[in-house]
């Protein structure tokens, strides 16, 4: 079962499964994992939510034996990686982490998600269960939004994380531009770069923190519809460039794999189809919470700060959870 909001939309929408399709599909970051969710998208009740019984006891219980990086291993990982991008001179590599929340008896799902839902107006906000496995999430980064009658699609670039209060540096400004570049490069593929309808750079706040934020806009053929997403995941946000090696990098550096983070979800409706990257995300067991959070580095990278930013992230959704001790 599924329940989730789009960005600055009050209604909640779930499936219903008396429909032969399956309009709500999750890609894992590496593409190995996929998670097909039956039935039509619908707009429920507010009203009807609340009094769904939505306990902890169906969540799994977590067996993984993870045990999550300290700082120092973290910051370990950071300056390898930093050397890694100065031999090979790359403009950015994305490197995660799981930051495991134990410290609870119970959490009222249905209240953490009610939680999001008023902490990110903006964002795409869900909350996922079934026997196997649950996540929740609230994230603003759209991969692609396709219009099926205009044959309009949109993108964005987004890329730089400090704190609401702060101002820009030359780290973030350096660290966005290869990511708007990236996403034009693709798009110009597909219909010229006279067509291409780009905003100019403005901020982008998601609760405590704000990004750099950059809109495109393209008219395209609906037949090119998957061959774009696949080669805009995963992007440089999420990932790196060049995609190719920063993915084999990330495979090898980082100590747990990153399943359905940094993956994206697809949802499809009567008029749109929507690409959303599943960023600040967990996944919920009935004993642990598992964060995940990351960072785009650069030569100029400050581990230190790099540390900062992934509990700032980590803050996204473990404010929001209703525990109960």
């Amino acid at each position: 079962m599924i329940y989730f909001k789009f960005p600055f939309d009050e209604k909640l929408y779930s499936t219903d499964e008396n429909f032969p399709v399956n309009s709500i599909k999750f890609h894992s970051f590496n593409n190995t994992e996929n998670i097909e969710i039956a039935g039509k998208v619908v707009e429920k009740d507010l009203s009807e939510f609340q009094n769904v019984k939505i306990s902890s006891e169906i969540l799994p219980k977590d067996e993984t034996r993870f045990v999550a990086e300290n700082k120092e291993e973290y910051l370990q990982k950071l300056e390898e990686v930093i050397e890694i991008i100065k031999e090979n001179d790359l403009p950015k590599l994305v490197l995660s982490r799981r930051k495991i929340f134990t410290d609870f008896t119970e959490i009222d799902l249905k209240e953490s998600f009610n939680n999001l839902c008023r902490n990110y107006p903006n964002a795409f906000k869900y909350i996922f269960f079934d026997s196997k496995t649950s996540w929740m999430g609230a994230f603003s980064e759209v991969l692609g939004k396709f219009n099926k009658s205009t044959h309009e699609f949109e993108t964005m670039s987004i890329a730089g994380t400090i704190p609401v209060a702060e101002e820009w540096t030359e780290k973030e400004i350096e660290e966005q531009k290869p990511v708007s570049s990236y996403i034009r490069n693709i798009l110009e593929k597909y219909n010229g770069s006279n067509s291409i309808q780009e905003s100019g750079t403005y901020d982008h706040i998601s609760g405590n923190i704000k990004h750099l934020k950059t809109d495109f806009k393209i008219k395209i053929n609906p037949e090119d519809l998957d061959s774009i997403i696949r080669e805009l995941h995963p992007t440089p946000a999420v990932c790196g460039i060049p995609k190719d090696f920063c993915k084999e990098k990330i495979e090898k550096i980082e100590k747990f794999p990153r399943e359905l983070y940094a993956g994206y979800i697809k949802i499809e409706t009567e008029d749109y189809i929507q690409y959303f990257v599943n960023l600040r995300c967990s996944r919920l067991y009935k004993n642990s919470v598992h964060l995940f959070v990351g960072g785009g580095i650069t030569a100029q990278s400050n581990p230190e700060k790099e540390w900062n930013e992934t509990e700032l992230k980590s803050e996204a959704v473990l404010k929001n959870l209703v525990i109960i001790h």
